[in-house]
C-alpha cells in the first residue's frame, strides 16, 4: 500500500519546510524553504553549533552586519547537498518596505552562493509579498535571480507577483486559517475542514486563477497545520511542509486524489487582471483585513526572530 507522501508526489513537489537538514535526509524532499524563524530554530540545537562557530570565526575579519547572512547561507549550502532541486533563502524582513535595499541583499545573497560554486539556479530568493518586495522581484528575476514571494495571503499580491513574472508564490494556509478561527464570529471548526478550510479556499483560487489564464509563476503552499489541509491541495505545483507534517503524510497508508487539476481551473472563470495598479493594490490589500493582518504580523515575527539571531551571534562572537 502506498502511503500518503508517495500519493502526493506523484501529482506535486515536496519541498521541506525547515533548515534543520539533518533532520529532513530521510524524507528526501526535492527542495527545502527556510526563513528567519526556521533558521533561527536550527541555528539554537547543539548539532549546528558547529556552522555558527565556524562561519564566525572564518569571517571575524569582515563587517559584522553580514554575518547573519552567512549562516543563513551555510544553512542553505549543507541543505542543497540533501535536495536536488532548490532551497529558498530568505532576505531580511527588516528590508520587507525598501526595494533598493532588498535587490541589493538579493544580490549578495546570490553572491555568497556562487562564490561557493552553487548557481543562481538552484537558489531561490524569498521576499515578504509588500509591493515594495514585489516591484524588487521584478527587477531581480531580469537578472537571473529567481524570488519566492512569501507571506502571501490575498489574490491583490498574487495578481501583482503574477505580473512582475516572479518565478514562484508562497501563499499561505494554515495562518489564514488561524487568523478566521480567531476572528470569524461564525466559526465552526467542523465546517471548516479540507476544502472548506478558509486557507485551503484562497490557495485554491489562486491556483484556478493562475492556470485558467496561463500564468507561469509556480504556486507553492505553505503553513499547514495538519495533513488535511496538505491533501486537501494536491496537485498543486509544490506544498512545502515542516518535517513533523512530512513524517505523518509517510506514515500514514492510502491515496490521495488529485484535487487541483489545470483542467479543472480552466473550467472556471476568472477575469483576468491586465494591470494592478499600486494604489489599486494598497486598496485592495487594505480592504482584506485578514491579509493585512497576517502580512504585518509575519513581517515583525521575522524580524524579532532575526533580532534573536543577532544576539545569538554576538554571545559567540
Amino acid at each position: 500500500m502506498s502511503t500518503y507522501l508517495n500519493s502526493l508526489q506523484k501529482n506535486t513537489i515536496i519541498v521541506a519546510d525547515s533548515g534543520d537538514f539533518e533532520n529532513i535526509k530521510s524524507l528526501k524532499p526535492k527542495e527545502a524553504t527556510t526563513n528567519p524563524s526556521l533558521i533561527l530554530k536550527a541555528a539554537q540545537k547543539e548539532e549546528y553549533k558547529h556552522i555558527l562557530k565556524k562561519t564566525i570565526e572564518e569571517n571575524k575579519n569582515r563587517n559584522a552586519s553580514i554575518i547573519p547572512d552567512l549562516i543563513t547561507v551555510a544553512f542553505g549550502k549543507e541543505i542543497l547537498k540533501i535536495v536536488p532541486g532548490r532551497v529558498s533563502t530568505e532576505v531580511d524582513a527588516r528590508l520587507s518596505f525598501n526595494t533598493v535595499a532588498t535587490i541589493e541583499k538579493a544580490r549578495f545573497l546570490i553572491s555568497l552562493y556562487e562564490s561557493s560554486g552553487i548557481t543562481r539556479e538552484r537558489i531561490l530568493i524569498k521576499i515578504a509579498s509588500t509591493w515594495e518586495g514585489i516591484q524588487a522581484a521584478k527587477i531581480l528575476e531580469l537578472e537571473g535571480i529567481h524570488c519566492n514571494l512569501t507571506l502571501l495571503f490575498s489574490m491583490a499580491q498574487a495578481i501583482a507577483c503574477a505580473q512582475a513574472n516572479v518565478t514562484l508564490i508562497s501563499p499561505f494556509v494554515g495562518r489564514i486559517y488561524d487568523w478566521h478561527k480567531k476572528n470569524d464570529i461564525n466559526w465552526k471548526e467542523s465546517e471548516k475542514s479540507n476544502k472548506n478550510d478558509p486557507g485551503v479556499m484562497s490557495v485554491t483560487s489562486i491556483y484556478n486563477y493562475y492556470k485558467s489564464n496561463d500564468i507561469k509563476t509556480e504556486i507553492m503552499g505553505a503553513s499547514f497545520r495538519n495533513i488535511g489541509q496538505i491533501t486537501s491541495l494536491s496537485g498543486c505545483d509544490l506544498l512545502t511542509i515542516s518535517p513533523e507534517l512530512l513524517k505523518l503524510l509517510n506514515e500514514q497508508e492510502g491515496h490521495i486524489p488529485v484535487n487541483l487539476t489545470i483542467e479543472k481551473a480552466k473550467s472556471t472563470e476568472h477575469r483576468y487582471i491586465n494591470e494592478l495598479s499600486e494604489h489599486e493594490f494598497r486598496y485592495m490589500l487594505n480592504d482584506d483585513a485578514m491579509a493585512s493582518d497576517k502580512l504585518s504580523e509575519g513581517i515583525r515575527l521575522f524580524v524579532l526572530d532575526s533580532m534573536k539571531l543577532d544576539q545569538i551571534i554576538k554571545k559567540i562572537v
